[in-house]
């Protein structure tokens, strides 16, 4: 037995892929030789003979045993760890600088695993061989972001549907005022309004604990049902009671749905596609605002005022019809039972994969990230929220997650979305028109806004966004005090909506997910959607107060809460755009140096990748260039198993 056999445990340095549900034969046929660079986990970039496309390699863990990996496979399991399991508006800027880190990582360790081939090529061509290495892995995640299935599509749908909704309610209450049951008190109103905001906080505490026990698929259903149930008793209401009653349902379910919608489609989709699926949902909130508005020109009179209403149990309705195709998450069947075959099944079907092997190899990655984004709760049972609060590490990023999302429902912003119609009464011939001009406004500022989340940083577009919401402020003010026109107050109203949209509207979500470890994304998302919902209802119940008793001055406190996060943002806030791949790639380099199918093997940080110093002691060595040695001579025998069977042109 020579020494690779002796190390590996195995014969002439083969193994067999673990294939879970084939018969036994298949498996016998599956067997493959461990392709690997010096280091013993990257592929081999070199180009090989017959098909130079497929790579294979190899990582060593603990008990000697090979894990059957290529660079673009761990390089997934790198980004399911890295990129936070939810799916969040503008993060894809995190998950393209995660992965080109991932491949200039990939293409380091292969050249630093043929130093002695490649010692006498000159810089140019080295360069040449670490770009391609450095494609080969991009060109593999590029293929993971395109490969979108229908499955996934209709998940997309449904979630997209329950934001909608959201976003619908919003702004329904907006434009009939003065239609639904006329003789309201303006107490009655602005509970029916703020009820929603009453409601959210709720809902999105009892959405974490329900989507544990009942699983996210079932947790999607209740909130389905209880849209129904508040928009039937919305449409079908006899007083102001049972709409402020309906309102509370409807806002218990929006909060609901805040937590579980990026949390479901976070667990459904690749990491490459998270950031994506969680702009999509955002348009989809902004269009329920707008199409709430466009829908109140028919809609929004004393006869008809209930078919606005009827919009949310009918959408609800077509939910439901479609939640049988919906789909179970897989990350919450594999934390019940890691082995569970049904979320391999749905694995290959959200992932459009073939083999048994690839779903085993998916759901490790599950399996893995679901590790690293949990929260050790130590033995005196502290819960995940104290453990986050008591971290001295993140407690500037605590306190700027939370002052943000203070600032962002204190400044105002759903005073307009709330209470535009009334507001703009005076000031326009038309309330209503100025309204759906807004709602209009607010969605492409939502598209301008991803269009500016990847070239700018946080911090800068915070700045932006409430110094000019500031400026919007002061000239709504000059202007109803008569400095001057009154369609001033309207082009300043909108204004005021569009630098909401570049700044304060999606940054305080998108920072929770940039600033934090992924182990504590999810607490500290549930905690800012708390304080979120919070000051969402204290502006809903308090602007038609603020803006009976101060009048044209009912802006102020709003300007001077975005005064106030105007300079907490330009003193304390950190950036979190602009992390270098350098920086990122030393972050993989210490994070794999940790894991143990990298750490068996060597022991690598940043300053010593960067100095590219070969870590590995002479006996693995002589092990992985004893395979690298059998993986040649099979190949130049035309031998080597690629992990299919080879067309072989047939006798003529």
């Amino acid at each position: 037995m020579d020494e690779t056999t002796a190390l590996l445990g195995g014969g002439e340095g083969s193994y067999t892929a673990p294939l879970k549900g084939g018969d036994e034969e298949k498996k016998q046929n599956k067997k493959r030789f461990a392709s690997t660079g010096a280091l013993g986990v990257m592929g081999d970039f070199r180009d090989r003979p017959n098909h130079p496309g497929v790579k294979k390699a190899a990582s060593i863990h603990g008990h000697a045993e090979l894990g059957y990996l290529t660079p673009s496979a761990l390089g997934r399991k790198e980004l399911f760890e890295m990129v936070p399991m939810q799916a969040v508006f503008g993060l894809q800027k995190k998950e393209r600088s995660l992965s080109i880190a991932f491949a200039s990582y990939a293409a380091d360790l292969d050249m630093l695993g043929h130093e002695e081939e490649y010692k006498d090529l000159s810089t140019e061509e080295k360069n040449k061989r670490r770009s391609r290495a450095s494609l080969a892995v991009m060109n593999d995640f590029e293929l993971d972001r395109s490969v979108v299935t229908t499955p996934l599509i209709f998940a997309v749908m449904v979630a997209s549907m329950v934001q909608f909704l959201v976003g619908y309610n919003t702004g329904v209450m907006n434009a009939p005022e003065s239609v639904v049951f006329p003789d309201h008190s303006r107490v009655s109103w602005s509970l029916a309004v703020s009820a929603f905001a009453i409601g959210g906080p709720f809902g999105s505490k009892v959405a974490g604990s329900l989507a544990d026990t009942r699983g996210r698929r079932g947790a999607l259903l209740v909130n389905m049902w209880t849209f129904l149930l508040g928009g039937l008793v919305q449409t079908f209401a006899m007083d102001m009671f049972s709409i402020i009653v309906s309102r509370l349902i409807i806002g218990f379910a929006s909060g609901f749905s805040s937590v579980l919608v990026p949390i479901y489609l976070g667990e459904l989709s690749p990491p490459t596609l998270r950031g994506m699926l969680g702009t999509l949902t955002q348009f989809a909130l902004v269009i329920g605002i707008l199409i709430a508005d466009l829908a109140a020109f028919p809609l929004a009179t004393e006869s008809r005022w209930r078919y606005l209403f009827a919009i949310t149990p009918l959408t609800a309705i077509l939910q439901i019809l479609c939640a049988p195709i919906l789909l179970e998450s897989p990350r919450w069947l594999l934390s019940r039972d890691p082995n569970s075959r049904k979320a391999r099944i749905i694995i290959k079907r959200l992932r459009g994969l073939h083999y048994d092997y690839e779903c085993d190899l998916e759901a490790e990655n599950y399996i893995s990230a679901s590790k690293a984004q949990s929260v050790d709760i130590n033995d005196s049972g502290e819960s995940p929220t104290a453990k986050m609060f008591a971290d001295k590490k993140i407690r500037l990023l605590v306190v700027s997650a939370i002052f943000l999302q203070m600032g962002q429902q204190l400044c105002g912003i759903n005073a307009v979305f709330y209470y535009s119609t009334s507001f703009f009464e005076g000031i326009i011939d038309n309330p209503l028109l100025g309204t759906t001009f807004v709602g209009f406004v607010n969605v492409l500022a939502t598209y301008a806004a991803l269009l500016l989340m990847d070239d700018c940083g946080r911090r800068t577009l915070i700045l932006y966004s409430s110094g000019g919401m500031l400026v919007c402020c002061v000239v709504i003010v000059l202007s109803l005090i008569g400095y001057f026109q009154n369609v001033v107050a309207l082009f300043a109203v909108i204004a005021y909506v569009s630098f909401f949209e570049i700044g304060l509207g999606p940054i305080p979500w998108l920072i929770v997910a940039e600033m934090f470890d992924a182990k504590y994304v999810s607490t500290a998302m549930s905690v800012s959607s708390q304080i979120n919902w919070t000051c969402n209802f204290i502006v809903g119940i308090g602007f038609p107060y603020l803006n009976y008793y101060l009048g044209p001055y009912s802006f102020v406190p709003f300007a001077v809460v975005l005064l106030l996060v105007f300079v907490y943002s330009l003193i304390w806030l950190p950036e979190t755009h602009g992390t270098t791949p350098e920086e990122l790639q030393a972050a993989l380099v210490k994070n794999m140096s940790r894991s143990e199918s990298v750490s068996s093997v060597f022991n690598v940080d940043a300053t010593e990748a960067s100095k590219h110093v070969n870590p590995i002691n002479e006996q693995w060595t002589k092990a992985m260039n004893s395979i690298r040695a059998e993986e040649d001579r099979a190949m130049r025998d035309g031998t080597y198993d690629y992990g299919f069977q080879v067309m072989r042109k047939s006798a003529i």
